[in-house]
């Protein structure tokens, strides 16, 4: 086996899964936002954990096409959007010229983001926390980036475990001999995502109380749980297939805040 191989770790693969998926991100929705209705929910959920940006610094994590990023501009947040693949950054940065946005979209590990101690205000995942490999590490490195009563707001879920409408979603799938919840997903994407989620931390799926209990380990205090995100998913689910749609409604999904103690 060659050293390139050899040295191929799960980090690598994760990398070049979103670079593999960048040129179609934005067609999905719950990856980018097609609607003004979308758009304000996710403005309203921003200013009820983390008020007006006023200038103040945040740090978009795993940044992607820079959705989030443009969302935090808007709000007068001195952004920066960090993503370790080039292709969603060479998009996200096509973006940002487009609208004449000044953000700084910088190639980083969300675990190792090699940013300044002590330089932001606030930070904010969305979907990155259930692909994270080492979230004690990454916490502990958010925790450090987060100036003094700084806060980190985290929007993720649980997108493994069986709920009724995912066994009746697989059993539909067994019985037609097709995916009738991500119909345009190539086989080869669909088995590169099963294989990675067997290899993360939450393999077992990402629940809420548990992101916590590892945000509390990190340092972090004031930690609330929200999952009034119905709005947000009720706007996604007009523009998804049927299935989707309503297994999307039906996951436990929730947004984490959390505070650096001052």
């Amino acid at each position: 086996m060659s050293d390139s191989m050899t040295n191929y770790t799960i980090r690598d693969e994760i990398r070049d899964y979103w670079s593999a998926r960048a040129a179609t991100f934005d067609e999905q929705a719950g990856h980018e936002i097609f609607s003004e209705e979308e758009r304000q929910a996710w403005r309203e959920l921003f200013l009820r954990h983390l008020g007006q940006g006023d200038g103040r610094r945040a740090l978009d994590l795993a940044a992607g096409t820079g959705v989030i990023s443009h969302l935090l501009d808007g709000l007068d947040f001195e952004v920066t959007g960090l993503d370790w693949s080039e292709a969603m950054l060479s998009r996200a940065k096509a973006k940002a010229r487009a609208r004449g946005a000044n953000i700084r979209f910088v190639i980083g590990d969300a675990e190792q983001t090699l940013e300044q101690p002590g330089s932001y205000d606030v930070i904010v995942t969305r979907h990155l926390v259930w692909t994270l490999v080492d979230p004690r590490t990454a916490f502990r490195e958010w925790h450090s980036l987060l100036k003094p009563g700084g806060k980190v707001l985290i929007i993720d879920g649980d997108f493994i475990s069986n709920t009724l409408v995912k066994r009746m979603i697989q059993l539909i799938e067994r019985l037609t001999g097709r995916s009738v919840a991500t119909p345009h997903t190539p086989n080869a994407m669909r088995e590169t995502h099963e294989r990675i989620l067997k290899q993360v931390h939450f393999s077992n799926g990402a629940k809420a109380g548990d992101v916590a209990d590892l945000l509390r380990d990190a340092g972090f205090a004031n930690i609330q749980i929200d999952q009034n995100l119905s709005r947000i998913h009720r706007e996604q689910a007009r523009n998804l297939p049927f299935f989707k749609a309503l297994e999307r409604q039906t996951q436990h999904r929730y947004a984490v805040v959390a505070s650096k103690p001052a």
